[in-house]
């Protein structure tokens, strides 16, 4: 039978069990957050402290996330997810023992749920890392969305039924039943036997890891496009995940069973959105589904803001949940396609930096402005603003960059001389920087048009690794050029070879091709020394 083309990643074995693994755990964490949330207007009712279970939630992504991302990819994937897992299990039942003991008190549920939020924050960056692992290129991204799709399946059942578990048992029991959906993950991570990737090379130290995931994103135009265009969203999104639970108790007057129903209407739109996907991208770029998408969630904020009765209320939501899924099925993507599987870790958690510090600065600030001007102002002016951002960042593009192929007279990347028998056995050991330079001769006529192609070799240079580069003109004739590029060592400089992509080597071979009278540029490289010990 034929798939539709919303579920065609299901068709991958190993996707399809880890995804339905992924939906149990997230039904259990909705069971958790629907729970703590609503816990906590009992305990302490006011809206900023409402609010800090948000941002307890989301701050350990922001401070944690590359941390995590430079672990994921150095250590095995897999059994790093296993671990991760595992800490968020015990954190989730000693939130469920202490609760269903009565113990709890708002500082508990706050440093719990942080406890928690640090466990999907080791989790988050591995995770998105593996999916390119499960599913050809091709159906990259609708994996994506369709774990999307599962998220807001589990959200769409999870509140609603939280609402009715937390009337029944209290919040102990959705605690309880979270720590248990944990095993599914844990139980699928274990049972998936992981094809190793063979690598040459000795792991990476952490936080030169860490650099150079940094100096990817920097140099990689479609990764900081992404995390503007994340960042402007979330600000402003995060204000129905902070303020949800007071607009239910205070602007409605209704109970926990509502909450949950209204969050599910969330869901309901982000499964909605995800099957949608498809068929919008045939329609529109990835820049305009982004905007679409994003105007429609700020539209379903103001819908929210001033409603009164609970289907308005349920109406805002599941606009808001439709533009939140595409929004981020979307973007998410589009970084996921410009990351190469040796740094897709970090460059992920980097990416979900700008996504979840903008959540907790949104879950503070938009608190803070409900407790002074009211829950209805505070998400009118999201709202507002929120659209606002979207019209202002719409020209970072996120859209695929045209590739141009490297032509067929091409000449291979010039090879500089092999180290001198005396070194050579030397320079796996040493901790001395490398410099690498590359001596162009270039007609004059061709000065612009060359210059612009090193523009675009910096990049290539510092998404690869490089500390530091630079482009000299030779004083004494003006068709001389020297490129010059730092790598931090011997390691890390066989390790650039094996980082460059297909349209990194057409870059670098159209700017080879200024060399004049067709000729190879010449490169060389240099071990730096301490000049009264030598060479180390």
């Amino acid at each position: 039978m034929r798939l539709p083309a919303a579920l065609v990643p299901l068709r991958h074995v190993t996707f399809r069990v880890l995804w339905g693994a992924n939906v149990v755990t997230s039904l259990g964490l909705w069971l958790q957050n629907t729970g703590a949330g609503w816990l906590m207007t009992t305990l302490s009712p006011d809206p900023l402290t409402v609010s800090l279970v948000q941002a307890a939630t989301i701050l350990p992504m922001f401070l944690l996330a590359l941390p995590a991302g430079a672990i994921a990819d150095i250590v095995d994937r897999r059994l790093f997810l296993i671990l991760a897992q595992t800490w968020t299990m015990l954190a989730a039942a000693l939130l469920a023992v202490l609760t269903l003991l009565g113990l709890v008190t708002a500082g508990w549920l706050l440093g719990l749920t942080f406890a928690i939020g640090v466990g999907a924050a080791m989790t988050a960056p591995g995770w998105g890392a593996l999916m390119p692992e499960l599913v050809p290129r091709q159906d990259l991204v609708q994996a994506i969305a369709l774990n999307g799709i599962g998220f807001n399946l589990a959200r769409a059942v999870g509140p609603a039924l939280a609402g009715v578990l937390v009337v029944v048992g209290g919040s102990g029991l959705t605690f309880s039943l979270y720590a248990a959906s944990i095993l599914a993950v844990i139980g699928a991570l274990v049972w998936w036997r992981r094809s190793g990737e063979i690598n040459n090379f000795p792991p990476e130290h952490f936080l030169s890891a860490m650099r150079t995931g940094m100096r990817f994103v920097r140099n990689t135009p479609a990764m900081r496009a992404a995390m503007v265009r994340s960042f402007s969203f979330s600000i402003c999104g995060a204000a129905p995940w902070a303020m949800l639970p007071l607009v239910v108790h205070d602007q409605l007057g209704l109970g926990a069973g509502v909450y949950g129903l209204i969050l599910g209407c969330m869901g309901v739109g982000g499964v909605a959105s995800g099957l949608l996907l498809p068929n919008m991208r045939r329609v529109l770029s990835r820049g305009g589904v982004v905007v679409a998408a994003s105007l429609c969630s700020f539209a379903g904020i103001a819908v929210l803001a001033l409603s009164t009765h609970l289907l308005v209320a349920c109406v805002g939501m599941m606009l808001f949940g439709v533009g939140w899924v595409a929004v981020f099925s979307t973007v998410q993507a589009a970084a996921q396609m410009v990351s190469p599987s040796w740094v897709r870790a970090r460059a992920l958690a980097i990416y979900q930096l700008s996504f979840n510090g903008a959540l907790t600065l949104g879950s503070f600030g938009w608190g803070w402005l409900a407790l002074h001007l009211g829950l209805s102002h505070a998400l009118l002016a999201a709202a507002a603003i929120g659209a606002a951002l979207t019209l202002l960042v719409r020209n970072y593009s996120i859209d695929p960059a045209i590739i141009v192929a490297q032509p067929e007279f091409a000449t291979p990347q010039p090879v500089p001389e092999a180290p001198a028998d005396e070194l050579a056995t030397t320079l796996r050991a040493t901790h001395r920087h490398i410099l690498e330079t590359m001596h162009y001769r270039v007609d004059v006529d061709h000065r612009r048009a060359f210059l612009a192609a090193m523009n675009e070799v910096r990049q290539i240079r510092g998404r690869a690794g490089a500390l530091q580069w630079a482009l000299y003109e030779d004083i004494a004739h003006p068709d001389g050029w020297m490129e010059t590029w730092l790598m931090d060592n011997w390691t890390d400089h066989l390790r650039e070879a094996t980082r460059l992509s297909e349209a990194d080597l057409s870059v670098l071979t159209r700017a080879g091709a200024f060399q004049r009278n067709g000729e190879t540029p010449l490169p060389a490289r240099f071990l730096s020394v301490d000049p009264q010990l030598g060479p180390v």
